[in-house]
């Protein structure tokens, strides 16, 4: 029995001295942006403002005579950075080694060879937890999402927002702008035909708006349970009804938002896949069902990217519909390297004829404004 221990722990420890030499051999990587305070400590020791938390960074310590660490594709000598903040850099645990071997399987392994699931899912950030500064949001979308947020003071701050929370692409003209203090929040809604008139069919589960009043309050528990009141202040006319009630072939019709509704979202924040905000949620919202995730500058396997899923179950007038959001960074130069994403948006629901499909397809935009919080 003592045999067979000490020959179990022999095994165990050659092979950790032979992970560990195999680590140690890892000298030209990319850091995956899995810590953001020491993407920023860098950054600030070789003073890029305003430093980037999602940034790519490669170390080349291949010459000991030449080592390097590239920053957004800028080059900075190794010797740069302080030889505490150096020794992070090396021991760094979340590398991607950039000289691995290439076989006819990596096609299909490579990117899950590289997942850490360890980090997967991770506690949320103090911003995302607080009921009184969750709102404040760099990151402006062009269909749907989150809603824009600028801190003027401390909780006291607007947001902006193109489509509803939980809109795709082309699928609503509603339009809003609030404001927030404490927790609360209130202001104005209107509409922007244009979002909606550039696509021609498979419009009968649109949403359509006029303008009104919406107020709102994050219970101060945490960010997690927010409820609203929305008000249509000018009635659609017999024109506006004629236009916008579509109908498909089992009866579903795009939807108007006329009169009172009582709105809530149950959220849970979290960091996934080293994202900088992210949360699952369930809500309700213009007598609508919604269940989905969003996700910010998400990192997997060296990329930066968003992604968001809004599944609308249950309508009062609309058929079922599914949101998907995929968008790209680091696709631009310089200070464009972080500041947006690019990428595909669709919504699936069943079309005109009652056929399950793809009902729209475009490509999303979103804009990084400031730092990360």
């Amino acid at each position: 029995m003592a045999a067979s221990c000490l020959l179990m722990l022999t095994l165990f420890t050659k092979t950790f001295a032979q992970e560990s030499e195999e680590e140690e051999k890892i000298v030209y990587y990319q850091m995956e942006p899995l810590d953001d305070s020491l993407f920023i400590k860098i950054q600030n020791e070789l003073f890029i403002q305003p430093p980037d938390p999602k940034a790519e960074i490669i170390v080349d310590l291949r010459d000991p005579n030449n080592q390097t660490i590239a920053v957004k594709g800028i080059l900075y000598p190794f010797l740069a950075l302080k030889p505490e903040t150096r020794a992070k850099v090396i021991t760094y645990p979340f590398k991607i080694n950039l000289e691995e071997n290439i076989n006819f399987g990596s096609v299909f392994t490579r990117v899950l060879s590289k997942i850490r699931f360890k980090d997967l899912l991770n506690p949320p950030s103090p911003y995302q937890i607080s009921s009184t500064l969750g709102y404040i949001n760099p990151f402006l979308q062009l269909f749907g999402g989150e809603r824009f947020g600028i801190p003027l003071k401390k909780d006291i701050g607007i947001s902006f927002g193109l489509g509803t929370p939980y809109s795709g692409p082309l699928e609503t003209n509603f339009i809003e702008g609030d404001f927030h203090i404490l927790g609360f929040y209130g202001g104005y809604y209107s509409y922007v035909d244009a979002l909606t008139n550039v696509k021609r069919a498979n419009n009968q589960n649109n949403l359509y708006a006029t303008q009104g009043l919406q107020v709102g309050y994050v219970i101060p528990l945490g960010n997690f349970f927010e409820i609203s009141y929305l008000k249509s202040l000018v009635k659609p006319t017999a024109d506006d009804l004629a236009y916008f009630h579509k109908h498909d072939i089992n009866g579903y019709e795009a939807k108007v938002i006329d009169g009172a509704y009582y709105n809530w979202e149950f959220r849970y924040p979290l960091q996934i896949l080293g994202s900088t905000r992210a949360k699952i949620y369930v809500a309700r919202y213009l007598n609508e069902l919604h269940v989905g995730f969003t996700g910010r500058e998400l990192s997997m396997a060296g990329s930066t990217f968003d992604f968001r899923f809004d599944g609308l179950i249950r309508s009062d007038v609309r058929q079922p519909q599914y949101v998907i959001d995929l968008m790209v960074q680091r696709i631009g130069e310089s200070w464009a390297f972080s500041s947006f994403a690019l990428g595909p948006s669709v919504i699936l629901s069943n079309d005109e004829q009652g056929r399950f499909g793809i009902i729209t397809f475009f490509l999303n935009m979103r804009l990084k404004v400031g730092t990360s919080l």
